[in-house]
């Protein structure tokens, strides 16, 4: 006998139902995690929930995408730009000649360079890297790079003759990629995100409407949904987190139990 299709609303009280029994009530007990990973407790809620570790970029549970409580802002995806300057040989340099050229060094770290928080692009003017993103016509997200705007010392020195330019593409997002990411994660079922009261036991958990493409991308051009780069030298990953602040997620949220 052919099993029944659950229903939407079946699968969406069957995770109020997991959450109750195996979440509600209690803190994350993270003690056999490794205790250094910011993604600890993120961990233990999925073992409640009956979700295995991946890195999939499909929705978690049964077309409901999972998101844990979080102290400031909430990542959508760490999804990588289609293009960087470096992979570009007419351009001539790699990964880490990028982050030394566009990045900046941290004394806390002896001086390793990353292409995270001050450089950072954003929606807006250009930043005092010389760096911004632009939303062209086709909803392609564009990283770019302007030497007059480079109010960085010694400029001259480290940013390339080639690159001492204005306007210049150092990333690039393309619109049929990120929209397959956020629609193949966000736009199924929709999303629900478990949140703790001020003692981190979680007490609630709510639910988002589906997000599509335009929604999403409609999020960037107001700058609400934002580029979180954590780029740095010793480490090949990317790091390419889009997030928002979680009173961005708040105005989502349709229902509350």
């Amino acid at each position: 006998m052919t099993k029944k299709k659950e229903t939407p609303e079946q699968i969406k009280k069957r995770i109020i139902k997991l959450f109750n029994k195996n979440v509600k009530g209690k803190k994350p007990d993270s003690s056999k995690s490794n205790q250094r990973h910011d993604g600890k407790d993120g961990h233990w809620l999925e073992k409640q929930m009956g979700i295995s570790h991946n890195a999939s970029n499909s929705p978690d549970l049964d077309g409901f995408e999972m998101k844990n409580n979080t102290s400031s802002k909430t990542t959508f995806g760490d999804w990588s730009a289609s293009y960087y300057i470096f992979k570009d040989e007419d351009y001539g340099i790699d990964r880490d000649k990028f982050l030394q050229i566009f990045g900046t060094p941290n004394p806390l770290k002896k001086n390793r360079f990353s292409w995270s928080g001050r450089p950072t692009p954003k929606i807006g003017p250009f930043n005092d890297c010389g760096q911004k993103l632009k939303i062209d016509s086709k909803n392609n997200i564009v990283a770019l790079y302007s030497y007059s705007k480079d109010e960085r010392g010694g400029k001259g020195t480290f940013v390339p003759k080639n690159m001492q330019k204005d306007n210049l593409v150092i990333a690039k997002w393309n619109s049929d990629m990120m929209k397959k990411r956020v629609e193949d994660k966000f736009n199924m079922l929709g999303w629900f995100k478990c949140l703790k009261n001020q003692d981190g036991i979680y007490s609630q958990i709510v639910f988002g409407a589906p997000i599509n493409f335009d929604t999403w991308i409609g999020g960037v051009k107001k700058g609400l949904i934002f580029f979180d780069s954590g780029m740095y030298q010793g480490n090949i990953r990317p790091y390419s987190q889009w997030r928002a602040d979680n009173k961005y997620w708040e105005s989502l949220v349709i229902e509350t139990y």
